[in-house]
C-alpha cells in the first residue's frame, strides 16, 4: 500500500482480507485502497507509520489542495478503516473530522422534459434503460444490474437484485414498460446481444452488462439531442420520477420504499422541488380582509 512497494505487500492484502471479511462492495473496496494510497503518496512511506499530527495535516492538505466534501468525507471513511479495523489502532483518526457536505437540491425535469429525453436517445437499448430508469426510480447500478428473469410481467413488478445497502426489493412496472421491454428483448435476442438468463442491458461483450459510464453518455446525448439546457444525469430520472410522484399526490411513505430510500427525510427532499405541490397552495396574503 506504499508507494515503493509492490501492489501485493502484506499490508495491503491484509486489509483486503479484512474488507472481504465484512464482504464490502467492491467499489467500496476500491475507494478505501485509493485512500490509503493518497496518504501514502503525501507520506512517502508506509501509511501504517502516520502519526496524530500527519494525519491532521494530511486532512489539511486535502483541504488546501481544493478537494471536495465528498471526496475528503469518503477519504476519511477509507482512512478509518484502515487504521481502526487493519492496524486496531482508532486513536490515530482522533483529530480526524469528517466535513459538512452542502446540502442541494436535485435538478427536476418536467414530464413533457422526459418525454423528449427518451425519445431522442440514441438508439432502443438506451430508450428502454431510459424509460426503466424513470418508470421505477430505479439507481444507474441497479438498471444495469437487472437480468431478464427479473422481470415478472404477470404481477407487473421488477425485482431489484442487492440494491444499494445490498437489500433486495420491487419496483413496479407501468402497463406502457412490459411492451417496451419486449420490444428491446426481440431486437436483442435476435441480435445475439441478449442471452438466455442473461443481462437485461448487456455491454458490447453479451457476458457483461452495460456500464453506468455508457448510460449517462446516452443520457448526455439525449439531452443534447432534445435540447435540454439542464444537467442531466441517469440520477436526474430518480429525482424526476420521485418527484412527479408527489405532484400526484402518492403518500411519501410509499415513494421511500419504491426508491428503496432507508430514512423518511432522505425521501422528504422531493418536497422542496414539487412545484406543482407549492402551485395549490394559498398564498396567506390572498386570505386578508381588505382594509
Amino acid at each position: 500500500m506504499q508507494t515503493s512497494t509492490p501492489s501485493g505487500s502484506p499490508l495491503r492484502q491484509r486489509m483486503i482480507e479484512d474488507m472481504r471479511m465484512r464482504k464490502l462492495a467492491e467499489k467500496t473496496q476500491i475507494a478505501y485502497i485509493r485512500a490509503v494510497r493518497k496518504l501514502a503518496a503525501y507520506l512517502k512511506r508506509s501509511p501504517d507509520t502516520a502519526t496524530v499530527e500527519e494525519l491532521r495535516r494530511f486532512q489539511l492538505h486535502l483541504v488546501d489542495q481544493g478537494t471536495s466534501p465528498v471526496t475528503l468525507n469518503a477519504t476519511l471513511t477509507g482512512l478509518k478503516f484502515f487504521f481502526d479495523i487493519t492496524l486496531d489502532r482508532a486513536e490515530l483518526m482522533a483529530k480526524m473530522q469528517p466535513v459538512r457536505v452542502p446540502r442541494t437540491l436535485p435538478v427536476v425535469l418536467s414530464r413533457d422534459e422526459v418525454a423528449r429525453l427518451i425519445a431522442a436517445a440514441p438508439n432502443l437499448k438506451s430508450q428502454t434503460a431510459l424509460s426503466i430508469a424513470y418508470g421505477t426510480g430505479l439507481r444507474a447500478s441497479e438498471v444495469i444490474a437487472l437480468k431478464v428473469s427479473d422481470i415478472d410481467s404477470e404481477r407487473m413488478m421488477l425485482r431489484v437484485e442487492q440494491g444499494k445497502g445490498h437489500k433486495d426489493r420491487y419496483a413496479m412496472l407501468s402497463p406502457i414498460l412490459p411492451e417496451r421491454l419486449r420490444c428491446w428483448w426481440r431486437l436483442g435476442h435476435a441480435q445475439g446481444k441478449i442471452l438466455p438468463g442473461g443481462w437485461l442491458f448487456p455491454g458490447l461483450n453479451p457476458m457483461d452488462p452495460v456500464t453506468t459510464r455508457q448510460l449517462n453518455r446516452a443520457i448526455h446525448a439525449a439531452a443534447e439531442t432534445a435540447k435540454i439546457d439542464k444537467r442531466v444525469s441517469m440520477h436526474t430520472l430518480r429525482h424526476s420520477f420521485a418527484t412527479h410522484l408527489l405532484e400526484q399526490k402518492v403518500d411519501i411513505r410509499v415513494i421511500q420504499v419504491m426508491l428503496g430510500h432507508k430514512k423518511l427525510e432522505t425521501t422528504a427532499l422531493y418536497t422542496q422541488v414539487a412545484t406543482e405541490l407549492l402551485r395549490e397552495v394559498i398564498n396567506p396574503l390572498e386570505t386578508l380582509e381588505p382594509a
